[in-house]
């Protein structure tokens, strides 16, 4: 029984699998709301009925790629802070920002279901927290080191956050611990311009305007880290 078991976990979890890889490349010609479970079960060779046992409606499938996508943003830039030495708080962080944007490139369709406009209907799930903030984690745990290692000098350019600000920040700190106001406030900033100009450059925003977007990329990065406070 135990074995029969396994084998048709096995088939179930290769048959899903399966399902997601050809609904992954309807993103790329339908969009994400062009995406049809009745056309992935066609493509499969499998009856409309057959496939709902996978995933019970439209919603279900987008929140399996979804999930799958943030997850995979996740493990890059864990993979690229892991990387670097863990008092480099500005190497992690420009090895951060290029994970996002190389994973963004090489998969612009995924990452504009996660980060372009919303799908419309659909409203994401809980399910999703965990993955989403998989990428979010690693950059707090960044500010929160150099924080706490004296490493920030941020200049002194800014005026200070209103004070409606510190309910936010108070909810931001928990995934920087013991860092202040308005360390949080720039970092906000910092982390929404990595998305702002990867969303530009992937696009088209860029288009005719920036002839070396990688280079272009890393000053941005560089710059925001300037602001941030971190050493060059």
């Amino acid at each position: 029984m135990s074995s029969s078991r396994t084998a048709r976990e096995r088939v179930r979890a290769e048959l899903t699998r399966e399902i997601t890889d050809i609904a992954r490349s309807q993103l790329a010609t339908e969009g994400a709301g062009g995406l049809s479970l009745r056309a992935v079960a066609r493509e499969m060779g499998m009856v409309s009925s057959a496939i709902y046992r996978y995933f019970p409606s439209r919603d279900d499938l987008l929140t399996a790629l979804i999930v799958d996508g943030y997850n995979a943003v996740g493990e890059a830039v864990e993979s690229a802070d892991a990387a670097r030495p863990r008092e480099d708080h500005t190497g992690r962080w420009l090895a951060v920002c290029h994970a996002v944007r190389d994973w963004a490139l090489a998969h612009p369709h995924e990452y504009a279901l996660l980060y372009g406009s919303p799908v419309p209907g659909y409203q994401a799930p809980a399910d999703t927290i965990v993955a989403a903030i998989r990428g979010t984690l690693v950059y707090g745990r960044i500010v929160s080191d150099a924080h706490g290692a004296g490493s920030l000098t941020p200049p002194d350019i800014c005026p200070p956050a209103p004070p409606a600000f510190a309910e936010d920040a108070a909810r931001v700190r928990e995934i920087m611990p013991e860092v202040p106001d308005d360390v949080i406030a720039r970092a906000l900033i910092v982390w929404t311009g990595l998305f702002g100009w990867i969303n530009f450059e992937l696009f088209g925003q860029f288009k005719n305007t920036i002839l070396d977007p990688a280079a272009a990329f890393d000053h941005s990065a560089r710059c925001q880290a300037r602001f941030l406070g971190l050493p060059a």
